[in-house]
């Protein structure tokens, strides 16, 4: 998993890359001190997974997530308890606190290679599209359906909800990770939390800060946020 540190005390960084390195499957690429470098060195290089501090000088590491609309998996690493709710509203993918107790740091990598063995973890060449059926699963319940039966999909946490007709069953998946299973032309990512089945959009009006909302064919309203709205025009504009 490409990796990179945020966290504005180098003692701090070190101490975190000792203890990742007992793990062989973070590959650290690149540590900051600040959110601005930051987000410089995730809109470059796209990392994987995001291990960063909470209160630095300038920005805050939640301040940066809240504004990026496709952030990567970020797991904040703090002294500060306080901040957990909020960090989970912003869809972190775990809190740990300082020091780092490594078996809570165990805990986090056993998760994430999990989610990435899960049958739906796959390259770009088995990308879902019009007309494939998918095997979904919660709890004691099983469904088989079409791609395009599916509206949306929704992050909940570490959890994503699955809607389809009168359902909405949760998967342990990212929603980064099924944007990238789905056919672009049929998906689209309407902000941090929804991707949306494009086939399913019934109705789009403009929307606050130069957004737009749309409205699916279950009556679900979502705002795509003023980032996503560019690409949208960009991409759907005659």
């Amino acid at each position: 998993m490409r990796t990179i540190i945020v966290d504005d005390e180098r003692l701090a960084r070190e101490e975190l890359k000792g203890l990742l390195s007992e793990f062989g499957d973070f590959e650290i690429i690149g540590e900051y001190k600040n959110t601005i470098e930051a987000k410089e060195a995730i809109e470059k290089d796209a990392p994987d997974l995001v291990f960063m501090d909470i209160q630095m000088p300038g920005e805050t590491g939640l301040q940066l997530l809240e504004k990026m609309s496709n952030p990567p998996r970020t797991v904040f690493v703090t002294a500060y308890d306080e901040y957990a709710i909020k960090a989970f509203e912003l869809n972190a993918y775990d809190y740990l606190m300082k020091p780092i107790d490594p078996e809570r740091l165990a805990e986090v990598h056993k998760k994430l290679v999990e989610e990435n063995r899960t049958p739906e973890s796959v390259q770009n060449s088995d990308v879902l599209r019009e007309g494939d059926k998918v095997l979904i699963k919660d709890g004691e319940k099983v469904w088989f359906i079409n791609v395009s039966d599916i509206r949306y999909f929704e992050s909940e946490g570490n959890y994503v909800k699955v809607k389809f007709d009168n359902f909405k069953p949760l998967i342990l998946r990212s929603l980064n990770s099924l944007e990238e299973r789905m056919d672009e032309k049929l998906f689209f990512r309407a902000n941090r939390k929804f991707l949306v089945n494009l086939n399913h959009i019934t109705n789009i009006e403009s929307w606050f800060n130069g957004g737009l909302q749309i409205e699916m064919s279950c009556g679900t309203k979502i705002e795509i946020s003023r980032r996503q709205t560019i690409k949208f025009k960009d991409r759907f504009s005659l």
